[in-house]
């Protein structure tokens, strides 16, 4: 299984399981884009899934990045080490 993150903008996100990691998503009638992964996480405490990070096709790299940045506050998959 692959944990997916679903970046929204500003602090919103989804995360769901999924078997794969598609190039593309749709999501409530966004289209979003695969933009890092899927990779497994060091373990910590305990083993990871491989995460994969999604976000609105329509983002740029530059935006995409403040999207990730804002969204490390809340989403511990985003803070690991890999």
């Amino acid at each position: 299984m692959i944990r997916v993150i679903l970046l929204q903008g500003g602090s919103r996100y989804r995360r769901e399981q999924r078997d794969d990691a598609p190039e593309l998503v749709d999501y409530d009638g966004v289209t979003y884009s695969l933009r890092a992964g899927p990779r497994t996480p060091q373990p910590t405490d305990h083993a990871w899934e491989a995460v994969a990070v999604y976000a609105p096709d329509e983002f740029n790299e530059e935006e995409f990045q403040e999207m990730y940045e804002t969204a490390r506050l809340q989403v511990e998959e985003l803070n690991l080490k890999y």
